[in-house]
């Protein structure tokens, strides 16, 4: 283990985060008060989860990881968020793909997600994206107190409740959206 976090509020740290994610906190308007939602700044070479976690000494369980599928049905694509905790995989092919009414669903394009989101690979979060992308939560991840998810870019991460997630536009917890590795 190497450092803690240095977590602030994150209305006051809008420099570490991505354009669209201080957009959206600036107009957060959640049960959880946005003063619950802090920032900290990392090593950009550690924002992938398994050396983040092992650097900063956050747990595996506490890590909820943003997981963008691209479902499809004939020629239209739906862009699909999903909140799963680092210990656990998304349901992809088929708890997402049936919710989302799709004959196949997939991980989306990182290039084609990065553009659209204005978000950097390795820090995707589900605040502040695109108006109409479903956010769907894993009810184990929106019921943990605290969790640790990106901001946008690989150089912070955001700390809230995990019930603030059940709160942003679009989302939807599902039972069963996390499966457990191995």
């Amino acid at each position: 283990m190497g450092e803690s976090l240095d977590l602030q509020p994150a209305l006051t740290r809008l420099d570490l985060l991505a354009a669209p994610v201080a957009e959206a906190l600036k107009e957060w308007s959640g049960s959880v008060p946005v003063e619950q939602i802090e920032a900290a700044e990392i090593d950009p070479d550690l924002a992938d989860t398994a050396a983040f976690c092992a650097h900063y000494g956050v747990t595996l369980e506490e890590s909820v990881n943003c997981v963008v599928v691209a479902a499809k049905r004939g020629a239209e694509v739906t862009y699909a968020a999903c909140m799963v905790a680092a210990t656990t995989r998304a349901d992809v092919n088929g708890l997402v793909r049936k919710h989302l009414g799709a004959r196949k669903a997939s991980f989306a394009p990182l290039a084609e997600v990065a553009e659209a989101s204005g978000m950097e690979y390795g820090g995707i979060t589900p605040i502040g994206l695109p108006a109409g992308w479903p956010i769907l939560v894993d009810a184990a991840a929106a019921a943990l107190p605290s969790i640790i998810i990106g901001s946008g870019n690989r150089r912070s991460k955001l700390r809230l409740p995990g019930r603030a997630l059940a709160e942003l536009p679009g989302a939807e917890v599902l039972d069963g959206l996390g499966v457990p590795l191995g």
